[in-house]
């Protein structure tokens, strides 16, 4: 198994901050409590803000690495061997999850410059709590998707507020489904847990669009409400729920940590939809200019290239499905290199065309102004020069001919242009 490291600096968020943590700073971390963070994305973070945020999760994090180790050791010491293989993709997330918090939290303390807060401090601390959080525990895509929850693949992109609950979600479910810290532990405290659970699980929902899976997760909810509604009406009679408390704590955690990730899923693809549908805007410009040159290119000069410029229209609208905008992206990407290529290629067609013209008008400044061309000279330049023109005045110009014709011309001029062999007169 896979431990948490050791983190250093943990305890406070800067060693020059030990003498306010004394202070009553009107915000309290129970140790598995995620800490709550201050403002939103977008709004400036105060000092007095970022210190009591800083200080939780600081205690969050020690905390959390206290219990994965246990659950580590705990997971180590299974009996059985399939519930140990199962229980590793999880506990592998939640390694992954612990040291992505940790290492914002360390960038959150650099920027937190112990105290030394300002507009730009503020707004940075404040994109470092709301901005995006990559997690992406294994090597290379297949490693991550056999590790990753509950069908996330690949990095899982959500906010620091989010994976510590995402994080608390795991943990509670990895303690249940081992038996930890459950023995004589108080049945309120478990049942205010599950509570507490519950109540995320409906602010997730409420976030959802409206449609087929916000129906079925809001049924479910309602089904785990009545289960927690009777193991509280029997605990009330004093009857043993031991044995209801450990599957509905299970259930509720792996809820929890589902939606989080359908969540970061459902930003991640509207990130990617909105991607797509910037790159569409883009190429079926690109493609019509394109397509202008290309018929340029074919009236200017011949042979032209023939290279196909593609459409990408015909690709259809954005789906709403994740994994095909992950499709229809990587479809872009091969449209934007055909694009690219179709450019080059008639441009530098084009670019000759325009390059024999100039050479003609220069080579005809270089004869006029050399007193070394004799009249003879000139006499057997001037239909190489009248042929040359007649081709290149052309339409289509016939490239293979120009190019045969201009070398010659450029060829006698240069000789007569110069003294190099000639006999003295």
């Amino acid at each position: 198994m896979a431990r948490a490291e050791p983190r250093q600096g943990a305890q406070a968020p800067d060693a020059g901050l030990r003498p306010l943590m004394s202070l009553d700073l009107g915000m309290t971390a129970s140790p598995g409590g995620t800490p709550r963070a201050p403002g939103r994305l977008g709004v400036p973070v105060t000092a007095a803000e970022a210190l009591r945020y800083l200080t939780d999760l600081g205690l969050w994090l020690d905390e959390r690495r206290k219990q994965l180790d246990a659950i580590d050791q705990a997971a180590l010491a299974a009996p059985d061997q399939t519930d140990r293989e199962a229980l590793t993709h999880d506990i592998t997330v939640s390694m992954a999850l612990w040291k992505a918090i940790s290492d914002r939290y360390e960038l959150l303390r650099v920027a937190f410059d112990s105290g030394r807060v300002g507009p730009v401090q503020a707004e940075q601390l404040s994109t470092l709590i709301w901005g995006r959080l990559d997690v992406a525990p294994g090597q290379g895509r297949e490693a991550t998707r056999a590790r990753m929850p509950s069908g996330a693949e690949g990095t899982l992109a959500v906010s620091l507020p989010e994976a510590c609950r995402l994080s608390d979600a795991m943990a509670s479910s990895l303690r249940a489904r081992l038996a930890l810290e459950t023995t004589g532990l108080d049945v309120s405290i478990r049942v205010k847990a599950i509570r507490e659970g519950v109540e995320r699980i409906r602010d997730q929902i409420a976030m959802m669009p409206l449609g087929t899976a916000r129906e079925k997760a809001q049924h479910e909810l309602v089904g785990t409400e009545q289960r927690l509604f009777d193991v509280t009406e029997r605990a009330k009679r004093g009857a043993d729920v031991g044995g209801f408390l450990g599957p509905l704590e299970i259930d509720v955690a792996a809820r929890e940590r589902d939606l989080i990730i359908a969540a970061s899923r459902r930003h991640e693809s509207a990130r990617d939809a909105a991607r797509a549908r910037e790159l569409i805007a883009d190429l079926a410009a690109r493609g019509d200019a394109i397509r202008s040159l290309q018929a340029q290119c074919l009236q200017s000069v011949s042979p032209a290239p023939k290279l196909a410029v593609p459409d990408v229209r015909a690709l259809g609208a954005v789906p709403e499905d994740p994994d095909a905008v992950d499709a229809l992206l990587a479809r872009l990407a091969l449209v934007g290199k055909a694009l690219d290529q179709a450019h080059e290629t008639y441009a530098r067609a084009l670019a000759e065309r325009d390059e024999l013209t100039g050479l003609v008008g220069a080579l005809d400044a270089q004869v006029a102004a050399s007193p070394a061309v004799s009249d003879a000279e000139r006499a057997d330049l001037a239909p190489m020069r009248a042929q040359l023109a007649a081709t290149l005045a052309a339409t289509p110009i016939p490239l293979v001919r120009a190019r045969a014709l201009m070398a010659a011309y450029q060829s006698y001029v240069q000789a007569v242009t110069t003294n190099t062999g000639r006999a003295p007169r």
